[in-house]
């Protein structure tokens, strides 16, 4: 019978010698086997020649323990002893664990690659909450209230290869509207309907502005304004937008067949809050009123009396906003002989000018107006757009000349290129109607594909 109290119990007792002398033979054994073991694990190995891996690692395919370091010398590695017990050496680069077949060079550098990468973003995340410490973490907030995302979504948003709906066909669509938000007595009535269209394959772009006294057929609701198509919420029906914007798109695919992929849904807060954010816009006013525009009309909360003279002028953020509100309905007015028509013209300049200013090298290279600008992004933006889908969009931009990007309405009046006409009925005003007759839409359809012709 086997005396287990003649077997060492510590790594010390083998290899200082300390082993009862009353051991078995087979104990003795045993304690030799382990003490060279222990004596070729702190042996320093030279590297291998590949008959000698080859060779070892055929024998210890059977090792009973892989996850060892232990390494074997020259002498072990030369003597053909059975492999069961020993184990394998330390995997190095290259070279898999228990095999002869190293990992082909193309791997290796698509791995380095893609280490380069995941290193620089690493480094582009520490400088921007390092250096730009709370710059950095804002703008970050900022851009998931707008592309409800989070770190991790934003991490592979950067790495994305999105394409866009409607860029295979050769066109992105993107509805814009803007409102004066739940502060004003129109609440969620769109003043502002534009169009954001983007050539995929010519890198061309316009915006094409649609009448906010439009007049369309509003399911549920019978003919109303267009604007008022926001404030039906409870919309949800297969392949719109939820929601207001969901109904707003509907009417445009189907009355006016203008295909829409996108939106972004803008409080007017969010405009004179990023003018502010830039500086300032600087526009050419033209009017064909010698003393420029004129309209009373426009509230002091939102920047009124409007009174510009013609020429180069610059705006802040609150004059910005009151040129794009103004519309010259007021008898006292002047500079607008097209009253909303000429609304649409100044809110397409007025966007173009501020494009232009924040893509300046003084905004994109100072913090606190970048962050001002997101600021007013993330509190006042609501859009389907995630945030890959906007990187694809902002590279597609990048390909378009932005002070070549044309401007189109929805004209009106007695000359014969004009489109709409206009209307009176007791329940809805003054509006527009198509001049072909209310519900007919067909020159619309006309016009806009004359403008996305490729002959154009």
């Amino acid at each position: 019978m086997d005396d287990r109290s003649f077997r060492p119990r510590f790594i010390e007792d083998i290899s200082s010698g300390r082993v009862n002398s009353g051991q078995s033979k087979q104990d003795k054994i045993n304690t030799d086997r382990f003490k060279q073991r222990v004596t070729v694990s702190r042996t320093r190995i030279p590297p291998l020649s590949s008959n000698q891996y080859k060779q070892f690692s055929q024998r210890s395919t059977s090792s009973a323990n892989l996850s060892s370091t232990m390494s074997l010398d020259n002498n072990l590695v030369n003597q053909p002893k059975p492999m069961l017990n020993t184990t394998l050496p330390n995997s190095t680069y290259g070279r898999s664990i228990g095999g002869s077949v190293p990992i082909p060079k193309s791997k290796r550098k698509h791995w380095v690659g893609r280490h380069k990468v995941i290193s620089s973003f690493l480094l582009i995340v520490l400088i921007l909450f390092g250096v730009g410490g709370w710059f950095g973490t804002r703008i970050v907030g900022d851009l998931n209230k707008v592309f409800h995302g989070n770190i991790f979504s934003d991490v592979q948003a950067l790495f994305s290869t999105t394409t866009l709906n409607g860029e295979a066909q050769g066109r992105v669509n993107v509805l814009l509207a803007g409102y004066q938000g739940a502060e004003s007595d129109e609440g969620a009535l769109t003043d502002s309907i534009m169009v954001v269209s983007v050539d995929t394959k010519n890198n061309t772009a316009f915006m094409l502005s649609i009448p906010r006294d439009l007049l369309v057929h509003i399911p549920g609701a019978g003919y109303q304004k267009i604007n008022y198509a926001n404030t039906v919420s409870n919309f949800n029906q297969s392949g719109y937008f939820k929601g207001g914007m969901g109904q707003l798109q509907q009417i445009i695919e189907q009355d006016f067949n203008i295909p829409i992929q996108y939106y972004a849904l803008i409080d007017y807060k969010a405009f004179e809050d990023a003018v502010n954010a830039v500086g300032g816009i600087t526009v050419d006013i033209q009017s064909p009123d010698p003393r420029g525009l004129y309209d009373p009309n426009v509230d002091k909360a939102h920047g009124g009396p409007l009174k510009l003279p013609n020429g180069p002028v610059t705006l802040d953020g609150l004059q910005a906003l009151a040129l794009a509100l103004a519309r010259g309905d007021s008898p006292y007015a002047y500079g607008f002989p097209q009253s909303d028509i000429n609304r649409e013209q100044h809110q397409r300049q007025e966007l173009a000018a501020l494009e232009q200013k924040a893509l300046s090298a003084g905004v994109l290279a100072n913090p606190v107006a970048l962050t001002h600008l997101f600021d007013a992004l993330g509190n006042n933006v609501t859009t389907n757009l995630s945030l890959a889908d906007a990187i694809a969009f902002a590279k597609l931009i990048k390909k378009v000349n932005v002070s070549n990007i044309k401007s189109y309405g929805l004209t009106y009046g007695p000359g014969q290129s004009a489109l709409l006409t206009t209307y009176y009925s007791p329940t809805t005003g003054d509006s527009l109607i198509p001049k072909a007759g209310i519900g007919n839409y067909s020159q619309i359809q006309n016009y806009y594909n004359s403008i996305t012709s490729s002959k154009n």
